[in-house]
């Protein structure tokens, strides 16, 4: 109790610092690590300080633990919405806009909201509630983040559908990760603590296998670690101080190969706190009369996505790729540049053509990295 009293007192200074409002977030490794109910902790502690905190949405998952926690806590009510013939709940943001209060709690940060709601996502919400000046504090699992994606997926077997872009982690004013030791994890679910006693087996033969669980924490801890660096980074530097570091992701339009790259990319950028570009070379055969329209589709998604980790697209008409990257790079000032592995078509592209070794010469003369991707 003592920590979450701390917890709630540093948030408090931060709440003072500033018009806008300041955005905490809780990280955990699965459901059922407690990210939820610290929050509530953390709410009543606000509340015992005379602070205006109140739910703004939050998702108990009808944990009794978590559920007696409420009790006592001003509730903004939900709004009812009616969606393929029934009737609804979503978050009301007008009316957590329009009551102000100093700090609102909002869960489940990766919810996608009801077709008709102001916003897509509920990140979204948040982002438009801090803008408005009220102080949040959220709560969202490991596998939810958008560069982590591929990572999850390989260590779960599950593609995590709801997902924030990393800006949204940016923007957060602080970081807490909310650990929990497997085994003591595991005894939670199986006790019926997290998910009902239908759901238990199904969770138990994926996210909460042991070896599961700790390649999660692990992503946990380095992410808000990578984090907590960033917020100190940002308070003891000056405003307008560039990063060293600057990273180019080439991609084609390959789905598979550019996905890879651009949240790979995203993902050294954010450990290095650093500018990142994606850059898209339009050779004569991917013209826009001539490109196939799936590969016009997959672009799209792409610039998207790099568009949403925080990357500045680049989008370029030459007919060799490696004048085009070598150019592009010495105008932006990049240190490294990041493509995919031998066996995609990028590379393929770039090996085939006689100025590839003209590319490495100017890479190495420039001091630039070239980083191959797997």
């Amino acid at each position: 109790m003592e920590e979450t009293r701390k917890s709630a007192e540093e948030f408090l200074n931060l709440i003072k610092k500033s018009r806008k409002g300041k955005l905490k977030i809780y990280i955990g490794m699965s459901a059922g690590v407690g990210k939820t109910y610290r929050m509530l902790q953390e709410a009543h502690t606000l509340l015992k300080n005379g602070i205006d905190v109140k739910i703004g949405f939050v998702e108990t998952h009808n944990r009794e633990e978590t559920h007696a926690l409420i009790s006592g806590l001003p509730i903004i009510p939900l709004r009812k919405l009616f969606y393929k013939g029934k009737e609804l709940e979503e978050m009301d943001l007008q009316a957590i806009i329009s009551l102000r209060p100093e700090v609102v709690i909002v869960d489940e940060l990766a919810h996608t909201n009801i077709e008709g709601s102001r916003n897509e996502k509920r990140w979204q919400d948040v982002l438009d509630i801090i803008d408005s000046g009220i102080n949040v504090i959220s709560a969202v699992n490991i596998q939810h983040i958008e560069s982590l994606n591929n990572e999850v997926r390989e260590i779960t077997g599950i593609e995590v559908k709801e997902r924030i872009p990393d800006k949204v982690l940016r923007l957060a004013d602080e970081v807490v990760n909310i650990d929990l030791p497997a085994d003591e994890l595991i005894e939670r679910l199986k006790q019926g603590k997290i998910y009902k006693s239908d759901k238990i087996q199904t969770a138990l033969n994926h996210f909460f296998k042991s070896e599961h669980i700790l390649q999660l924490r692990e992503l946990a801890l380095k992410e808000v670690a990578s984090q907590v660096e960033r917020i100190v980074e940002t308070a003891i530097t000056k405003p307008n101080a560039l990063k060293h570091e600057r990273f180019l992701a080439c991609i084609s339009s390959n789905e598979k190969t550019a996905k890879t790259v651009i949240r790979k990319t995203a993902r050294l950028a954010n450990y290095y706190h650093s500018k990142w570009y994606v850059l898209y070379v339009q050779t004569p055969k991917e013209r826009g009369d001539r490109i196939q329209l799936d590969k016009q589709r997959y672009l799209i998604n792409h610039f998207k996505l790099a568009t949403e980790l925080g990357a500045e697209i680049i989008k370029v008409e030459n007919t060799s790729i490696s004048k085009a990257i070598v150019e592009q790079a010495e105008q932006r000032k990049i240190t490294t540049i990041c493509i995919g592995k031998p066996h995609m078509t990028l590379l393929k592209i770039m090996l085939s053509n006689n100025v590839f070794n003209e590319l490495l010469k100017k890479l190495s003369s420039n001091n630039i990295d070239l980083v191959i991707l797997s």
